[in-house]
């Protein structure tokens, strides 16, 4: 039974990214997958890593309870908006604050290199666009995945990291939007 754990960065809960979340977990609990939770926006911490790398600031217990899905995990499922190209400001937040240098990599003393700490694990990243996505990848090059895909997730030993795009959301009708959710629900029962 492979656990997977969705983690929710959008900040509304009136967004189309809950209706996502909850078909990929309908999926991938019909699959008989164990699965967690993490909305990050009904999280209580500061998003903010006000002293960089410097000094350690203390994990809130909303970010110690995080952390302990996130080593539970096998298999973690990222759903997001892209806005201004990138990820909303929260999750960015959550992101500076919880993966940090001796929990999800630890540099090489002497070294460029580091070690991975979260080998073993795999992800998924379904986000929405509001806009064509070969335009997102061919104009933009994808910058929100890219940093969540490479520069974060794979950095720390994620692999492999695979990404669903959805959309165009604002000009969507609802049949369009049932088909996105049968899709990410066929995602989720794949636990994929």
């Amino acid at each position: 039974m492979k656990k997977i754990l969705i983690i929710n960065g959008h900040p509304n809960k009136e967004s189309f990214n809950y209706a996502l979340v909850d078909a990929y977990k309908k999926g991938a609990l019909n699959s008989g997958a164990e699965v967690e939770e993490i909305v990050i926006a009904h999280l209580r911490f500061n998003p903010n890593l006000e002293f960089g790398y410097q000094k350690r600031m203390e994990l809130e217990p909303d970010l110690v309870d995080a952390w302990e899905k996130i080593q539970w995990a096998e298999h973690l499922v990222w759903v997001h908006p892209v806005w201004w190209g990138g990820l909303p400001a929260i999750t960015k937040g959550f992101i500076d604050r919880l993966f940090l240098p001796g929990l999800v990599f630890k540099p090489r003393e002497n070294s460029v290199w580091w070690d991975k700490l979260l080998k073993g694990k795999t992800a998924h990243i379904i986000t929405t666009l509001d806009q064509p996505s070969w335009y997102y990848r061919l104009f933009f090059a994808r910058p929100s995945v890219n940093q969540l895909k490479k520069t974060v997730l794979e950095y720390c030993g994620v692999k492999p990291v695979k990404v669903t795009y959805v959309g165009i959301i604002k000009t969507a009708d609802e049949k369009k939007r049932k088909k996105w959710l049968q899709q990410v629900e066929i995602l989720g029962h794949k636990q994929k």
